[in-house]
Order: C-alpha cells, then structure tokens, then sequence
C-alpha cells in the first residue's frame, strides 16, 4: 500500500429537491477488499420516493425552459468539476466497489468526457420542416423531452452506468430520479454532487436509495414517471420492462450478456490473448461485455491458451488501493460463491482448470483469474453470464461452428473476433447476432458510439445519437396561415 492519504469513507445521503437528507433508514456498506463496514447509507421509504418524484415534476417544468445553451454550461461546467475531483472519487470507488485505483479514475474521467459529449448534443436536438402539399400549410416538426424519468443503475461501475442516463436525460430536457446502488453509493452520489453544484436547479435531478423492488414498484408505477431506464440483469429486466408496459412507459433496457470470442488461425494469437485478458479481467470480469466464451480455431488453441494462461497468472490480485494490483476484489460475497459453483460445476463435467480456479486469501472477495479448458456444452459457464474473473477455452473446427455457437444463447449485447483476413471479418460483422462487435481490438463505449444489445440483452441505446432518442418524443404541428 501506498502512502498516500484516501479521503475518508462519507456517509452516503439521499439528494431530493436540492437538498441531501437522511431516509428513514441506513444501512451499511462494505469494502469488498476487507469485508469491513466503511460507511452509512441513507435508504429511502416511500416518503421520500413520493417527494423525489414531486420535486422531478416541478423540475421538469423548470428545466423544460432552459435554453439548451443553458443547459450545455451547466452540464459542462459538471464535467469540470469531476475532473477536478476525480482522484477522491476514484479512491472512494475504490473502497466501496473493489475495482483497481487506475480503473477507477479512469471511470470517473470518462464520465466527465460523457457529459460533455451529451451537453453538445443538447444543442443539436433539431427539428425540421416537412414540404407542405399547400401553400397555406406549414408542416412543423419538434423534438420535445419526454418528461420525467426513472433510473436504475448497478454496482459494477457506479458512475459510468449513471452518468449516461443523467446526462441524456438532462441534455434532452427532462429531469430524472435515479436509483443509485446500493453496494456502491457514494461514488454515484459524487457525481450528483458535480452535477448539483455545477447549477442544475432544485428537483431536476434527484437521488434515492433503498429495497430495490421497492423503489421499482413506486417509480415505475406512478403517474408523473414517463420513462424509464434501467441497467442490470436480463431477469430483473423483464420484470421491470414488463410493470413499464402495464402503463405505457417508454422504456431502456441495458441487459446481461455471455460475449462469444472468435479466434480464428490467421489473427496475430499472441496479440489476441494479450488484449483479451486485459479485457476479460478488467473490473475482475463484472462487465456487461466483458468476453466470455473464447471460441479458438483447433489449429491455434494451445498456442492462445498458453499465452492467454501467462497473462492471467502475471496479474497481481490485491486490494485495488494499492497501486500495484491490476485486479481487485469481486464487489461482493454474491459473486464469490457464484465463481466457486461456476467451477466446481465444469470441473465435474469435465472441464480442465489451466489456471486460478479458486479463491485467494481468507479475507475479502478475491478470486484468482481463471482459464479452463475442454469446457462441455453442458456446463452451467457455457449458459449462465459469470459475471467475474472466468475464461473458459473452446475449440472449434470451422467457421460455421464458431458462428452457430456465437448465436447460441438468448443474448446478444457484444461480441468480438480476431482475424487478419478481410473476408472473414467482413462475414462475422454480418452473422453475429449481436449489438455491438469489436473486431482486432476493444473499444465499445465510447460516448458517441451506440451502446446496447438485441434479443434478451435488452433494447434502445445508451450512446451515441441515438441515446438521445430515448429521451425525446416527436410533434407534428400543421399551421395554416
């Protein structure tokens, strides 16, 4: 550990109509790295819900008339404010979400790029003018915020998740209440912090907490609530999708995902498993799109296992505050339990462990990073998103296995492939069923590219253009003169 002086854990309040308060409840939070309590969190009771969602209403009304000009200051001068706090906020996301030092700084700098990038398109939210059939007729159309929203976002990374909805909804016109994570609060509340003392007015945005079901129910349910966003697993997401449906909510889903790998012989191999174990392991694996299952053509498969393996074994797994660890803490017991089933499922069905494989220490969510081998169909890591450190290796003999095995599973948010033939990587662009596709390299999120996946990944986007779609309707004025 360094010698450098962390700021001390805060306590973790609800932020509703301009003001932080206290719920009607706490409860604690835990460093993953020492399974100690580092803080309170605030909890709302239906209450404060019911107060958060008022003041969302009045906001709306208030925000609605900002000039987007006004609108883009404000968010930018937010953007500056996170830069200038990012290494407190880094470190406090850190304490609570178990994730390396560098990962989360750089988390909290690319949600800085976010809102900048969406305060510019809150001045590009044009309308335009239809070629009218009469001479008297003047075909309008406006792009208007769709109200105000409700958003829910996870643990795994407290600010990225949240900066996305808050920022188009804010860039679009609307105001919002999100549900921030419970696991990991206070990083979540730092960004509200810049966006609150940057300008945004009272009761445009709104911060709560609590039982998830709880807060869910409410939000989505009530009247004042015209869209909602959420960010999670593909079974919550269902429900929640479907509760939105019953009252004809517009709605976001950014769901679980299990991304195919497809090696083929002619990639550069050495290359392929340098940058796929960076990016298998990055937030020890607790990534939507995070590569999950590595198809490798036979030719090629122990000279990518081997490098793969050398890569994994040379990560130092430790507690992310000190700077020489490059993968921390899994963010809870939850997802330590599950690498261990996951595990011991594949090896009794078959599977060989090349490297990890367990737990590390007594003390804390570490789980070693983890290549298996010879992994059968029917193993639950084949079906389930692990969500943590594991990387199962699959052979595969031609191109049209690799294919149907890529489109196997129900989801479809990202995938990737290494290939130096042209033709190939052409033909993988066209036959994997999936919302985004990285291809030689691994860049998926930046803020003006499109985000999200199709079949029970999810659907609507949260980036890119046309992330502010969502936060949009559309009107059509006839005027007769």
């Amino acid at each position: 550990m360094s010698d450098i002086q962390y700021p001390a854990y805060p306590e973790v309040k609800l932020y509703i109509n301009g003001e932080w308060q206290r719920g009607a409840r706490d409860t604690a939070v835990i460093n993953p790295a020492t399974e100690a309590e580092i803080g309170r969190l605030a909890l709302a009771s239906e209450k404060e819900l019911a107060e958060a969602v008022r003041a969302a209403d009045q906001g709306f009304k208030t925000w609605r008339k900002v000039p987007a000009l006004e609108r883009s200051k404000i968010m930018r001068k937010a953007a500056a404010l996170l830069r200038e706090r990012a290494e407190s906020i880094a470190a406090i996301m850190t304490m609570e979400q178990g994730k390396p030092l560098a990962e989360a700084r750089v988390e909290t700098l690319s949600a800085a790029d976010t809102i900048e990038w969406f305060a510019e398109e809150a001045r590009r939210t044009y309308g335009r003018i239809i070629p009218s059939r009469s001479p008297q007729v003047r075909n309008v159309v406006l792009r208007e915020p769709v109200g105000p929203v409700a958003a829910f976002t996870p643990w795994n990374f407290p600010i990225n998740q949240a900066v996305r909805k808050v920022s188009a909804a804010l860039a679009a016109g609307c105001s919002i209440v999100l549900k921030g994570p419970e696991e990991t609060p206070a990083s979540c509340a730092e960004l509200v912090r810049a966006y609150a003392d940057a300008g945004v007015p009272a009761g445009v945005l709104n911060l709560v907490f609590g039982v998830p079901s709880e807060v869910s129910n409410y939000l989505i349910a009530h009247p004042v609530i015209r869209k909602i966003s959420f960010t999670g697993s593909t079974p919550v997401g269902k429900q929640l999708a479907a509760l939105a449906g019953q009252h004809m909510k517009r709605v976001t889903m950014e769901l679980g995902g299990h991304a195919p790998v497809l090696v083929f012989a002619d990639a550069d191999i050495d290359r392929a498993a340098q940058l796929l174990a960076g990016a298998k392991y990055r937030n020890a694996g607790q990534v939507c799109i995070s590569p999950t299952r590595f198809l490798v053509e036979r030719s090629v498969v122990q000279q990518f296992t081997d490098a793969f393996a050398a890569a994994s074994r040379a990560l130092k797994v430790g507690n992310g505050l000190d700077e020489t660890s490059k993968m921390g803490a899994l963010a809870n017991d939850r997802r330590l339990a599950a690498m261990e089933r996951l595990v011991a499922d594949a090896r009794e069905k078959g599977a060989e462990v090349v490297t990890g494989g367990e737990r590390v220490g007594d003390k804390g969510y570490f789980f070693a990073p983890t290549v298996l081998r010879n992994v059968p169909a029917n193993a639950a890591l084949m079906h389930e998103e692990p969500f943590g450190p594991l990387a199962p290796i699959i052979a595969f003999d031609s191109y049209q296995e690799a294919i149907v095995e890529a489109n196997r599973l129900p989801f479809g948010l990202a995938a990737y492939a290494y290939s130096r033939s042209a033709a190939t990587v052409a033909r993988v662009g066209n036959d994997i069923e999936s919302g985004m596709i990285s291809i030689n390299q691994h860049g998926l999120s930046m803020p003006e590219t499109p985000f999200g996946g199709v079949k029970d990944s999810g659907y609507g986007s949260e980036g890119g253009q046309e992330a502010m779609e969502a936060y949009l309707v559309t009107k059509y004025i006839a005027e007769g003169t």
